[in-house]
């Protein structure tokens, strides 16, 4: 008889209760007691090494291209290297903030007829939370298929009023990696939505009350998210179906998910995906080759700015042929003091080379952009760090288009007008608790 994952992870978080037990006893013998430490040693080493040492190797050896961004052999590389085709006949909307974020993915989700596929990270209790628990429920009990996949470790309510709620109603609700002993540091931080297979959404939004607003607000968020309508959804789809078959060992397929999809735009876009297991460096190939592929200007705009080496270098080599590099990152106002600190430790070469930083001020920022020279774009959920180009289960969308591409232009002088410059004087002259703090936790930047 096979066990599941649960009754698996309860017989081993048992033996390796019993083993500490047997080896801390003071009556039993010291061959039990060896046996006992060994045991749960062996246990505690095999967690380690699983979470926290990948054996995967990642590209190394610089990145350098003969070839222009938006030429036909950057699209074919593209293509090629991360998985699904760039594909034409797509409409992508740039949703900016809670105010439009919010409303537009419930109106989806109001608007299905037969499915709705559902994959997120951050999920607090709230008005936010209730609201969507609510508009799932609702369709789910008006006969539409609805599938949720919900990470563990970015949602506080487990077994939460929302969570049961949905369950209630007849939502299929799967909680991605709830107990895993070998995986628990490798999490789904995908959003994704897709609508009767139709309408998608994607981005960085998590469903939180702290997301409500219009990006102005100390203590909430900045963020952007993303529409989209036309072939490039059934990529979005399939990015989900990818956890779904991991966490529920079901496959959705057919009409329902993957229907005929017709032309809604004239953008050429693709989405692509990245994991530990399979693809973990997609999202750091496709940075490492946009970068080496810019000749006019970089524009990146990131929540959580900590670039490796070698992606550094790229940056360095592209400022040196002439390319302006702008880069946006939170200010003061973050949820995560140590990694900005962490972060600004890998500022200064770029700063001498003439990159030049701004830090959002009016809120927390969570935007995740990249812009190159006027005609190429990727957004979606992956930060510029190691969690997110190694770690992390990640899902982004890329846009070959100038009209896009000029439009979000705007929207990053405008984050930008609301941010401060930070020279290379600024960063000498920064506090010296913030230095330490950035030096001393850089030994665990491969986890941040």
């Amino acid at each position: 008889m096979s066990l599941s994952c649960w009754e698996g992870a309860q017989l081993r978080a048992r033996f390796d209760t019993d083993a500490v037990k047997l080896a801390c006893c003071p009556d039993s013998p010291p061959w039990l007691k060896l046996l006992g430490m060994a045991a749960a040693s062996s246990l505690a080493t095999l967690f380690v090494v699983r979470n926290f040492f990948p054996a995967e190797k990642k590209v190394r050896h610089p990145i350098r291209a003969n070839y222009d961004v938006g030429d036909e052999v950057f699209v074919r590389t593209m293509g090629h290297l991360l998985g699904p085709s760039l594909v034409e006949g797509n409409k992508v909307t740039p949703l900016e903030n809670g105010d439009q974020i919010f409303p537009a993915m419930l109106r989806g989700i109001r608007s299905a007829q037969r499915t709705i596929t559902f994959e997120n990270f951050l999920f607090q209790e709230g008005e936010i939370s209730d609201a969507f628990a609510q508009a799932l429920a609702d369709r789910a009990r008006a006969g539409v298929k609805v599938h949720f996949l919900q990470d563990a470790l970015g949602c506080d309510s487990v077994h939460g009023r929302a969570i049961e709620l949905m369950k209630c109603a007849g939502v299929a609700v799967e909680i991605f990696r709830f107990v895993h002993f070998s995986r628990i540091n490798y999490r789904t931080h995908r959003k994704t939505l897709v609508i009767d297979g139709a309408l998608g959404f994607i981005g960085g939004v998590g469903i939180a009350d702290s997301w409500k607003g219009n990006g102005r607000t100390h203590g909430l968020w900045r963020d952007s998210h993303y529409q989209v309508r036309g072939p490039v959804v059934a990529q979005l789809q399939q990015a989900f179906m990818d956890n779904w078959v991991e966490t529920r060992a079901e496959l959705l397929h057919g009409d329902l998910y993957f229907p005929k999809q017709e032309c809604a735009g004239e953008q050429m876009c693709q989405i692509f995906k990245s994991s530990a297991g399979e693809g973990s460096d997609s999202g750091r190939l496709m940075l490492l080759v946009s970068i080496a592929a810019a000749r006019d200007r970089i524009r990146i705009a990131n929540a959580y700015f900590i670039p490796d080496n070698l992606t550094r270098q790229t940056l360095l080599e592209a400022l040196h042929r002439g390319v302006k590099v702008e880069i946006i990152t939170p200010g003061t106002d973050i949820d995560a003091q140590i990694v900005r600190a962490v972060g600004k430790t890998r500022w200064k070469p770029l700063l001498e080379a003439g990159a030049r930083f701004y830090e959002y001020q009016p809120a927390r920022f969570h935007c995740k952009y990249l812009l190159v020279d006027d005609c190429w774009a990727s957004v979606g959920s992956a930060n510029l760090d190691n969690r997110s180009m190694s770690l992390n289960e990640e899902a982004n969308l890329n846009v070959l288009d100038r009209q896009f591409v000029g439009a979000y232009v705007r929207v990053f002088e405008e984050d930008k007008m609301h941010s401060r410059e930070v020279t290379l004087k600024d960063w000498h002259n920064r506090p010296w608790k913030e230095k330490i703090k950035g030096r001393a936790m850089s030994i665990f930047r491969s986890q941040m």
